[in-house]
């Protein structure tokens, strides 16, 4: 095992124990007794910790969460996004591939089809592509169990499931809408058609941020086998080669 993929599955290992750790001290407060603004930092630290998930399901997708491992690669990357949004491993990696084989086609499943381009269509054939029924039957279950363990410790169990799991993964979802497929593609709907991503134009502490370095979009097609740390590296090389 390399240098980079021992660094990656600790950085990886941290988001996860990061997201478990502030889903059970969160979701056993009593907000009641916290003023309301104090709870913003909460729902935005949850909104980029479910993120982490779904990056760290991506980087096994690609296979290279645990690069010669595909074993292990695969249940890490099924359990992250399970935990992400109860989201079927083998169907997201089939179609992330097709994103990448076919992008910006009519097979991409993350582009617009039937010509609407606009973001709002979009966003919906993006959520559409991911939530299917007996998805969102886990996904209530889930987290109307939590609301049942964590009803016996706070009064507001049910209300901090919706603050720090239902609203972390809907604004988890246009995070990633945005920064990692609206933004990075826009430029390659008609008319534009433009034949490769963009990326975006971010200092990489923003880049991380926002979506964990999913901006520098054109980095991660032109080689998706680095992982998710290692592109502000390849960015500034892009950005180096530009200006020569």
């Amino acid at each position: 095992m390399g240098r980079t993929t021992r660094w990656g599955l600790l950085i990886n290992a941290a988001l996860i124990l990061g997201w478990l750790a502030s889903l059970v001290s969160l979701l056993g407060l009593n907000i009641q007794l916290l003023p309301w603004w104090g709870l913003i930092p909460a729902v935005l630290l949850r909104t980029l910790l479910q993120t982490g998930l779904f990056i760290i399901g991506h980087d096994a997708m690609h296979r290279i969460l645990c690069p010669g491992r595909s074993r292990w690669n695969d249940r890490l990357g099924a359990a992250a996004l399970a935990l992400y949004a109860a989201l079927p491993y083998q169907r997201c990696r089939i179609n992330h591939q097709r994103h990448h084989q076919l992008t910006a086609t009519a097979e991409d499943p993350d582009f617009p089809s039937g010509g609407q381009t606009g973001a709002l269509h979009w966003y919906r054939q993006f959520m559409a592509g991911y939530l299917t029924l007996p998805q969102m039957g886990c996904l209530l279950s889930g987290w109307a169990g939590l609301g049942f363990v964590f009803s016996g410790m706070t009064p507001t169990a049910i209300a901090n499931v919706l603050l720090f799991c239902t609203l972390p993964l809907l604004l988890s979802s246009l995070q990633l809408f945005i920064f990692g497929t609206y933004l990075p593609h826009r430029g390659q709907r008609a008319p534009q058609r433009q034949s490769y991503p963009e990326s975006l134009d971010l200092p990489p502490w923003l880049s991380l941020l926002a979506c964990f370095h999913f901006g520098y979009h054109r980095e991660h097609h032109d080689d998706p086998g680095r992982s998710w740390f290692e592109l502000p590296a390849a960015r500034a090389r892009s950005r180096r080669l530009t200006m020569t």
